[in-house]
């Protein structure tokens, strides 16, 4: 039989250090990560020998089983390397987000207990200033370039280890990695994962898809959130695929079209912005092929809301679409790289409809999830077979779901967390005694099983009536009002009615700039234009229809900046951080209320 053929073994395995010598010896040869330019290459046998290697220096230095290590690094093989040591001896790897300040770095590592950081060059500045409040910070290892005083080198970490004694040892119930929560508010939780915790993930997987041996994703998101470290780390073990990484996000685009993945995750503002650069692309075409696309278009969503509807598409639409697609969606697809793909699907915050629509109808069948970092990323999904608009699908496999009297998503399962490190007394606020997790959204389930979240529960807005109100469901109908909003927030909170932040796109703007004479204008002085205020205004109308009375927008503000992940504004993850945003701006929010 072809090795491309084979079922992965690892699939079975009882922890994910045993997932990685399955993997190297089933598929030595294979391709396990590299870089865009293949300047690094291992296969799944060198990945391991070199791992194996590490995992010996790190044991020199003091690293035991059980213990912590951080890792502040950029999508890279090296954090493949470093991280995967960690499981065959048995510790627990953990990573930091890179746009961390000293402070963040400190909070952390303390908290985890950590003697040893793994870092580059990028960040090193930030984690030796860290260093001065981590009396137990023993070892800085530095990945690339020169070691400084008081740092050392990767490749100097190095020495014997015995694996096949290590794996006798590690168990299921092992702490495998922590995951700290991004958090829109207060200090990051220490949220504990086991190895069964993350086996049980990756083994719903192969239920809902099939990924052969070989299979491409590129790993490109923050390796401190749990749906890279699933996707990009995790998954490619137990199933042999191969990992292309992406160390600058900002080159998402021309990576996908280098590498073409069978699978593809994204945040919904990735989501937003390329099909902002495609209705760019669109509106940049002469008047007649613009129109042509443009009809195009409007033929394929009507029929992705008539398949939604489970109503009949009529026979000249289907035809229509069909020659769409051969015509143009097909070069669409190739061209942005997402030609070849089993799935692609979107979570962590919520996404507005008319994205759905719109890659849905480009023959893309975008695909929502919910998952948490208490749950491995694991909680429901759309199954490409079957996909709801609007809901983040049905539960995975092996996993609970009920509500609350209150309308709280509550969810039971294998992958659910033990608790979160240091806290038993949140850890106790979030797992009742009948191991339930309440997860803080508030949602529905229908009949078919497909859960629609509503808003989290601490966020819902309630006005000055005492009416309850979704803000993520408002500006989530403000985002598809235009291309031209990129951010939203709506603010109402004990107010007598709603107002918004909005912010401009960043890739859409500059187009709708040069289309209007406004070449080369910054954020601040498209925000202060009148032709543009007044289409943010027919946008806000155009939102305001979708809405009840008490729900609408009355007012808004077109902030001249942009927003980016790990900001003031936005988690690195790109969810709202809701209280920063309020107390930075509060002089334009009660303007507004004047």
């Amino acid at each position: 039989m072809d090795n491309a053929t084979l079922q992965p073994n690892a699939v079975a395995a009882p922890t994910l250090a045993h997932a990685v010598v399955l993997t190297a010896e089933q598929f030595p040869d294979h391709v396990a990560v590299r870089t865009v330019d293949d300047a690094i290459s291992w296969t799944w046998a060198e990945l391991e020998r070199r791992a194996v290697r590490l995992a010996g220096g790190l044991a020199d230095l003091g690293l035991e089983r059980g213990e912590c290590y951080g890792m502040l690094l950029s999508c890279r093989p090296e954090f493949h390397l470093c991280d995967i040591a960690g499981a065959l001896l048995g510790a627990t790897p953990f990573s930091i987000y890179q746009t961390a300040a000293p402070e963040q770095i400190a909070y952390v590592v303390g908290d985890a207990n950590a003697r040893i950081v793994i870092t580059e060059q990028a960040y090193l500045g930030n984690v030796l200033a860290a260093r001065a409040e981590l009396p137990q910070l023993e070892h800085i290892i530095v990945v690339d370039g020169d070691a400084p005083e008081g740092t050392m080198p990767l490749a100097g970490v190095s020495g014997d280890f015995d694996v096949e004694a290590s794996l006798a040892v590690i168990e299921p119930s092992d702490i495998l990695t922590l995951i700290y929560t991004s958090g829109t508010t207060g200090p990051p939780k220490g949220v504990e994962l086991t190895h069964a915790n993350i086996m049980a993930a990756l083994r719903s997987v192969q239920e809902i898809i099939t990924l052969a041996p070989g299979a491409r994703v590129i790993s490109w998101l923050p390796n401190a959130h749990i749906a890279e470290r699933i996707c990009g780390l995790y998954l490619p073990i137990v199933y042999a695929a191969q990992v292309t990484t992406c160390s600058d996000p900002r080159q998402i685009t021309s990576v996908l079209q280098q590498v073409h993945p069978n699978w593809f995750f994204a945040v919904p503002r990735i989501w937003e912005k390329l099909k902002a650069g495609l209705e760019a692309m669109v509106q940049g075409m002469p008047e007649e092929q613009r129109e042509q696309a443009e009809a195009a278009l409007a033929a394929a969503i009507q029929r992705v809301r008539l398949q939604q509807a489970e109503e009949a598409v009529p026979p000249e639409l289907d035809a229509a679409c069909a020659a769409a697609d051969e015509q143009m969606f097909a070069g669409i697809r190739s061209m942005i790289g997402l030609d070849q793909t089993v799935t692609i699907n979107v979570g962590a915050a919520p996404t507005p409809i008319s994205v759905l629509e719109f890659f849905h109808a480009i023959g893309l069948p975008l695909a929502e999830l919910w998952g948490m970092s208490e749950t491995c990323g694991s909680g429901t999904v759309n199954r490409p077979q079957w996909i709801k608009l609007g809901t983040v699908g049905q539960a995975s496999p092996g996993t609970e779901l009920r509500l609350a009297e209150d309308g709280e998503l509550l969810m039971r399962g294998p992958t659910v967390f033990p608790g979160y490190r240091n806290a038993p007394e949140k850890t106790a606020e979030a797992l009742d005694a009948d191991g339930w997790l309440h997860t803080g959204d508030v949602a529905e389930i229908d009949a078919d099983g497909f859960v629609t979240l509503v808003d989290r529960k601490k966020e819902l807005i309630i006005n000055a009536a005492g009416k309850n109100m979704s803000p993520s469901n408002i500006e989530g109908q403000l985002k598809s009002a235009s291309p031209l909003i990129g951010s939203a927030v709506c603010i109402g909170d004990a107010r007598s009615y709603n107002t918004a932040l909005i912010v401009l796109d960043s890739d859409f703007a500059p187009v709708w700039a040069s289309q209007h004479g406004l070449d080369g204008a910054s954020p601040a002085e498209l925000a202060g234009d009148p032709v543009l205020y007044a289409e943010i205004e027919q946008a806000v109308e155009r939102a305001n229809a979708a809405l009840s009375r008490v729900e609408q927008i009355k007012k808004f503000r077109i902030l001249g900046t942009e927003w980016l992940p790990g900001g003031d504004e936005l988690t690195p993850t790109m969810k709202l951080k809701r209280k920063p945003i309020g107390e930075k701006y509060a002089a334009q929010i009660e303007a507004m209320y004047a």
